[in-house]
């Protein structure tokens, strides 16, 4: 048996109630809520667990040969959306596997269905969101190859790069180096943009947790992105605000102050949500392969751009404050000074009066 599952993820910059978009698809899609088969419930915690949909499949030509793909699509709570593609047969081999990786390499031929799946599910979803917007030409894409017999006669490395060419020996030890295995007759080997499950059973805990890990650091490069585009404005404005008068100054501080305190307040409490998506806490193999995940699509990278960003924010947040602070000082100071001399004035006046 093989199968071969491409996953395009995709984010809506919204958080969604799942609650409210399962009651509305009810009635013309199946849906139903992730959960884990092979572990204690205490084993892995999903606070808000996302909603699957499964929607229609489609045939895909690719040189001559039609193959029929099986769509899901889960949508979690925090704003994204994933779609999988996935092939089976249960007839096919691992030379089979290889082959049709070979076809679908780097997921070619799949892109307009995936624009097609998101434009239809976006309608769904668009008028009840506010501020919908959706942008096809950012998404995580990951693809994971899964057969049911281990061979460790066979070389997974052209599967994972999609290619027949000799690499390097150093190349090929970066690629093999993260594998992991629960008994003698399992393994699993990941990549930063693909996987290869050889699993006797059913895999679908280690599909489901390599998907959150991919929507995990999807989360971070899009909040990465616009916390970069609000740097940029932020010093725009500041800038600008440096050529007003002082008084039309303090009040453009106090605006991007504002701004700047929404957006931190914003994106720490999302990343926080990013970051807690999922919590494996007993069972050691899991634990284990989800912290792989994340390793090998370098989730920590992401995480620390994100958090110097937020420094960078509140820092400036700061040093407006004390530039607000100070400029009511000097305004008071002056206040006091005209008071002062007016009163001054006031006392000359009457003596000579």
């Amino acid at each position: 048996m093989i199968s071969i599952r491409f996953y395009r993820i995709y984010d809506i910059g919204r958080e969604i109630d799942l609650d409210w978009l399962e009651k509305s698809l009810a009635q013309n899609y199946f849906t139903a809520r992730t959960s884990f088969l092979r572990v204690k419930p205490k084993s892995i915690v999903l606070e808000d667990p996302p909603l699957l949909i499964q929607m229609h499949p489609i045939l895909v030509e690719r040189h001559g040969r039609q193959f029929e793909f099986s769509v899901v699509a889960r949508v979690y709570d925090i704003g994204a959306i994933s779609f999988c593609f996935v092939y089976e047969d249960r007839k096919a081999d691992y030379t089979d596997l290889e082959e049709i990786a070979f076809l679908f390499a780097g997921q070619e031929g799949l892109a307009d269905f995936y624009v097609q799946y998101l434009k239809t599910l976006g309608e769904i979803i668009k008028p009840h969101i506010k501020n919908f917007a959706i942008n096809p030409a950012f998404f995580e894409d990951y693809t994971i190859y899964v057969t049911d017999r281990r061979d460790d006669s066979i070389d997974p490395v052209p599967l994972m790069i999609g290619d027949k060419t000799c690499i390097s020996s150093q190349m090929r030890e970066e690629i093999i180096k993260n594998s992991l295995s629960y008994s003698v007759d399992d393994l699993a080997v990941l990549s930063w943009d693909s996987a290869l499950l050889c699993e006797p059973g059913s895999p679908t805990d280690i599909l489901d947790l390599i998907e959150f890990a991919n929507v995990q650091v999807l989360e971070l490069r899009y909040y990465d992105r616009e916390l970069t585009r609000k740097m940029e404005k932020m010093y725009d404005d500041i800038e600008h605000a440096d050529r007003m008068s002082q008084f039309r100054r303090s009040r453009k501080y106090h605006a991007i102050m504002a701004d700047l305190m929404e957006t931190y307040a914003e994106v720490s409490e999302i990343i926080e949500k990013v970051n807690n998506l999922i919590k494996v806490t007993e069972d050691v193999y899991y634990a284990r392969l989800y912290a792989m995940a994340l390793k090998v699509q370098r989730s920590n990278q992401w995480s620390e751009s994100v958090s110097r960003k937020i420094d960078v924010i509140r820092e400036n947040y700061s040093m407006l404050s004390d530039e607000v602070r100070i400029q009511h000082s000097n305004f008071l100071e002056w206040v006091i000074i005209i008071l002062i001399a007016l009163e001054f004035g006031l006392a000359i006046w009457q003596s000579v009066r």
